[in-house]
């Protein structure tokens, strides 16, 4: 049976997890086939060499996350919103959500990235774990009817 609030806090308890440098949490998060990619929807900006990931494997994931983590500040604070389900396969759930995280700069809260988050969150029997988690930051603004889907 498909335990929602489960679904929702892990994505949850990644962030935090992710943001608070937590990297002994980070395993039990995450299935051993994990598969992570992050990019900006342009390929292109400015950032994209800080930013841009593909990486598959616990292992060769955590590494990747722990590196980029250790070279951004503190504190930095990730937010999902609108979490919703797509849809259910089995023990593998799509998951969909927005993402907005926010640093300090000069002593103020300040923006630094939003984006859609698009997710498989699989089960095991005994949790539910990332088995899939892709990024697609916002870098720039279209008219509604020219976005590509």
């Amino acid at each position: 049976m498909l335990d929602r609030l489960a679904v929702h806090e892990l994505i949850h308890r990644w962030w935090f997890a992710f943001d608070e440098g937590q990297f002994d949490v980070w395993p039990e998060l995450l299935t051993e086939d994990v598969h992570i990619t992050s990019r900006s929807d342009t390929g292109d900006s400015p950032y994209e060499e800080f930013i841009a990931s593909d990486n598959r494997g616990r292992e060769q994931v955590i590494a990747w996350q722990r590196q980029h983590r250790e070279a951004a500040t503190y504190p930095l604070r990730h937010n999902a919103s609108n979490i919703h389900i797509e849809r259910v396969d089995g023990d593998d759930i799509s998951v969909v959500s927005y993402m907005y995280a926010t640093n300090i700069t000069d002593g103020q809260v300040t923006p630094i990235a939003s984006g859609v988050v698009r997710c498989v969150v699989r089960s095991d029997g005994a949790a539910y774990r990332l088995a899939e988690f892709h990024i697609v930051l916002d870098t720039h603004a279209v008219a509604f009817t020219e976005r590509q889907a």
